[in-house]
C-alpha cells in the first residue's frame, strides 16, 4: 500500500510524523516506510487553490494507491462533539458563484456548469466509499470548503441555507475535486475544531482535535 497522506499544515500532523519517524524508516524527507507500506507526506498549504497544485503535483510524481487527507474542521452541527473525527463523504464549493443583491448563486444556479457534469454528482462532489479499502467507523458527513470561512452570523445563515452542509474547511473539495479527475481512491477525515458561528476563538477546541485526530492516525498506521 502507498498511501499519500494530505494535511493543509504541518502543525495538524505534527505528532503523527514524529511517531512515523521513531516507528517507520525514512528513506527521504517525507516518505515513510514499513514492510510493504509507504506514507508520503504533502503539506499542501492553506486553501483550495493550494491544495489543488500540491495534490496534483503529487499524483503525477508518483502512482498511489489511497490518498487521504487529515485536518481539522469547523461544524455547522452542534451534535458533533468539537474534538470529534469524521469521514467527510461529499464536498461542495461553499463560495464559487456571485452575489446576486441579497442572493447568492453557486455555479450551478448561473448555469456555468451542470450539476451531473463530472466529477460532480447533482453538485456535489462525492467520495466513492466502496472504494475505500480500510474500515473506517466513523460518522460520514457532508462538507462545504470555502477561502474565506464563515464568521459572520449572516454569512453563516446564508451557507448553511444554501448548502445544508455539517462541516466547513478550506480545503477538502479541493481533494475531491482532484482524486476524483485522476481516479484515484481517497477519503477526507477531519476532527472538529469549533462550531461555525460568530467567530469566537476562545471556544475552539483546537489543541483537542489535534490530538484526536493525531491518534487516529497513528492508529490507522498501526493497522497497515
Amino acid at each position: 500500500m502507498k498511501l499519500l497522506l494530505a494535511a493543509a499544515t504541518a502543525p495538524e500532523i505534527s505528532p503523527f510524523i514524529s511517531h512515523l519517524e521513531q516507528k517507520w524508516a525514512s528513506p527521504d524527507p517525507g516518505v515513510y516506510k514499513k514492510d510493504i507500506h509507504e506514507i508520503h507526506i504533502c503539506v499542501t498549504g492553506v486553501g483550495l487553490v493550494a491544495t489543488t497544485y500540491a495534490v496534483t503535483k503529487a499524483l503525477h510524481r508518483h502512482s498511489y494507491d489511497f490518498v487521504l487527507q487529515a485536518g481539522v474542521s469547523g461544524s455547522f452541527d452542534t451534535t458533533i462533539d468539537l474534538g470529534q473525527l469524521v469521514l467527510v463523504q461529499s464536498e461542495q464549493f461553499g463560495d464559487l458563484g456571485a452575489e446576486d443583491h441579497e442572493n447568492y448563486l453557486d455555479i450551478f444556479d448561473m448555469g456555468l456548469l451542470q450539476p451531473e457534469a463530472y466529477p460532480f454528482t447533482d453538485g456535489k462532489l462525492d467520495t466513492p466509499l466502496h472504494e475505500i479499502p480500510f474500515p473506517f467507523k466513523l460518522l460520514t458527513v457532508s462538507g462545504i470548503s470555502v477561502n474565506t470561512v464563515s464568521g459572520h452570523a449572516a454569512t453563516i445563515a446564508m451557507r448553511d441555507h444554501k448548502f445544508g452542509a455539517q462541516v466547513e474547511s478550506m480545503e477538502g473539495a479541493a481533494l475531491h475535486y482532484v482524486c476524483l479527475q485522476e481516479h484515484v481512491p481517497f477519503a477526507q477525515i477531519r476532527a472538529i475544531s469549533n462550531y461555525v458561528e460568530p467567530r469566537d476563538k476562545s471556544k475552539w477546541k483546537m489543541k483537542e482535535a489535534i490530538i484526536a485526530l493525531n491518534k487516529w492516525l497513528i492508529d490507522f498506521s498501526a493497522s497497515l
